[in-house]
């Protein structure tokens, strides 16, 4: 009587599981064709390396690939645009103030800077996902004012045309970053100093190439990691990104491949954004802490580089907790630090907040002794909107309060995951855009208050903050590291 009974309860929840499937199948479709149609950029996928065909390659062959990508968009995508369908205010219109091959330099390409004279070091930098080169410029520029060759990756599916992510693998972007390291090394021998610099998924592919080295003698080893943002660990539902694509596989509901669909008016940053963007950025970061959890106890884990990382308390693309506790809970004692840009904390913010956010920096780090340095830049405790950093160094229990020359600005209640790599005047991005840049539009300076349901994009978008203001305390920080300075000039 037990067997039958079994069966018909797994019966019934198999039914259940079914129409439930279905169910959710079907609102999918309802929800994906409300949306606007699809267009040329998010239909046409350019043909970038394979994996082996990258782990083959040389820098000037990795050139003429991506110059065949790019030569590719426009005669697949920007060519066969009807002007009187497309607005233009859209940077795959040749005649668009924001068609990025008009700008003196286009950042959507890779790029080498080379200093004068014979490099001190070299760099690669990372950027991250739907992004380009374009966000780690300033950075890059920092490195080459310090004598560093610097090296700035356009990742494969990124820069060209939203579609590229419909048909991108993390494996691909990892093997890009290989060939990245190989060019470094080819160009600026050991023992010349070495360093990655990794944005938001750049940060994953930074870490996951450093761990790959510690087992493979072929892999150049870098001597530091710098991390912005880094997408160590993403939101779970990302895990099952994937079944929001299912029914895709019919042409009719193509729409259901994505999980944004936007006016593209950013010149170097996508902003559809499909759903193999976000399994893919599951898979990296499995991969990565599955990597972590199995070197645990391993002594290889002791040669890996210091990291400095920098994360703001509040952001809503990755996860500030993974950083801390599936990262830096694993790290030997090797000089590593993190930096946390706290919330504004005096401002009259309280009955708007999220609870959660106010009070979830008390417990993101676990109580010192630390193998790593902290530095917490708060307002709390102030009672003004000039910022202090809380230090504690590696190995203490004890911390330290240091007044910054730094101060929130107001009406700003947090950083946010985009805002820390530019600096206030990005010529893009920034709150204040320098005068000699012109990209076709100031994104940092959208100010557009109205009625809901006017916009093409939701105002939560336009409200989001691009630039950092702080940005001259992480670029200090950065500097101590390639000058090995002692004191940054912002500490008092």
């Amino acid at each position: 009587m037990i067997a039958p009974a079994l069966s018909q309860l797994l019966k019934r929840g198999a039914l259940t599981l079914g129409v439930s499937i279905l169910v959710l199948l079907a609102w999918r479709i309802y929800d994906t064709e409300r949306g606007p149609a699809l267009q040329p950029w998010h239909l046409r996928v350019p043909h970038e390396l394979s994996v082996e065909q990258l782990d083959n390659a040389d820098w000037s062959t990795w050139l003429k690939a991506e110059d065949q990508v790019f030569a590719e968009v426009k005669r697949e995508v920007t060519d066969t645009l009807d002007p009187a369908q497309v607005p233009p205010f859209n940077r795959y219109r040749a005649d668009s103030r924001v068609y990025p091959p008009r700008f003196a330099t286009d950042w959507n390409r890779s790029y080498l800077l080379r200093p004068p004279g014979t490099p001190r070091g070299v760099v690669v930098l990372l950027h991250g996902l739907t992004d380009s080169p374009y966000s780690l410029r300033h950075i890059a520029q920092r490195y080459l004012e310090h004598g560093y060759l610097a090296i700035g990756l356009r990742l494969p599916g990124h820069g060209t045309v939203p579609a590229g992510l419909t048909d991108a693998h993390w494996q691909e972007w990892l093997a890009a970053t290989r060939l990245a390291l190989r060019t470094a090394r080819a160009e600026v021998p050991a023992p010349a100093p070495l360093h990655i610099v990794g944005y938001s998924n750049g940060g994953a592919l930074a870490v996951k190439y450093a761990l790959d080295a510690l087992s493979d003698a072929q892999l150049p080893e870098a001597q530091r990691l710098v991390l912005i943002s880094p997408m160590i660990g993403v939101a779970q539902s990302a895990r099952f990104a994937g079944l929001a694509g299912w029914p895709a596989v019919f042409p009719a509901f193509s729409k259901a491949a994505w999980l944004n669909l936007r006016p593209e008016y950013n010149p170097f940053k996508y902003n559809s954004f499909p759903v193999n963007g976000a399994r893919q950025s599951w898979l990296l970061t499995d991969a990565l802490q599955r990597q972590l959890q199995a070197l645990v106890g391993d002594p290889r884990l002791t040669r890996l580089p210091p990291i400095l990382s920098f994360q703001s308390l509040a952001d809503a693309t990755v996860s500030t907790p993974a950083l801390v506790s599936g990262l830096y809970r694993q790290l030997p004692a090797n000089g590593s630090e993190l930096v946390i840009f706290d919330l504004n904390r005096v401002q009259d913010f309280e009955g708007l907040l999220d609870p959660a956010s106010v009070t979830s920096l008390a417990n993101l780090l676990p109580a010192p002794p630390r193998n790593y340095a902290t530095q917490v830049l708060t307002n709390e405790g102030t009672g003004t909107a000039r910022l202090e950093a809380v230090s504690t160094a590696a190995l203490s229990l004890d911390s330290r309060r240091l007044p910054l020359e730094l101060t929130y600005p107001p009406g700003v209640f947090s950083l946010s995951h985009v805002a820390l790599p530019f600096p206030s005047d990005d010529g893009l991005y920034g709150t204040q855009p320098a005068a000699n840049e012109d990209f076709g539009v100031h994104l940092g300076t959208v100010a557009a208050r109205g009625e809901r349901g006017v916009l093409v994009v939701p105002m939560d978008e336009l409200m989001r903050l691009t630039s950092n203001p702080f940005y001259s305390y992480l670029i200090q920080r950065i500097d101590m590291d390639i000058d090995k300075a002692t004191v940054p000039s912002l500490i008092h």
